[in-house]
């Protein structure tokens, strides 16, 4: 069987393991501002089914990875579509995404590592 250019929206669901309303969600216009909330996410036919290419679908792939890790939702739609047209994160992967949560927790530890140390020091000296 040969490989098809264009996949349906079930199979892209299931495939990046997002639901399909969520597909749907990000690919709609924005009754606010009237335009579409990610420009590029789809092609539509002219009756309006959409069908997605390689490109799509990587696109998808990478506002799935900003938008949520480990399940969480980390930002918004609006960032994670800025975030993604910024040229630092047009390659970004999941490990990529999860080494920096990482990175962060570390930093964090360290923080208060440090913290503790100043509040420690601190009650010293006010104990002489």
């Amino acid at each position: 069987m040969k490989n098809k250019s264009y996949k349906s929206i079930k199979e892209v669901s299931k495939l990046l393991n997002i639901k399909e309303h969520v597909i749907r969600h990000w690919d709609s216009i924005d009754p606010k501002t009237n335009k579409i909330r990610i420009p590029g996410l789809s092609t539509r036919s002219r009756s309006g089914i959409r069908y997605f290419n390689e490109e799509n679908i990587k696109k998808l792939e990478q506002i799935k990875n900003v938008l949520f890790d480990n399940g969480k939702h980390n930002y918004s739609l609006d960032l994670a579509n800025k975030l993604i047209k910024n040229k630092k994160y047009k390659n970004i992967e999941t490990s990529n995404v999860n080494n920096i949560k990482k990175n962060e927790k570390n930093l964090d530890s360290q923080l208060y590592d440090r913290l503790d140390l100043i509040r420690n020091k601190l009650k010293n000296l006010a104990e002489i």
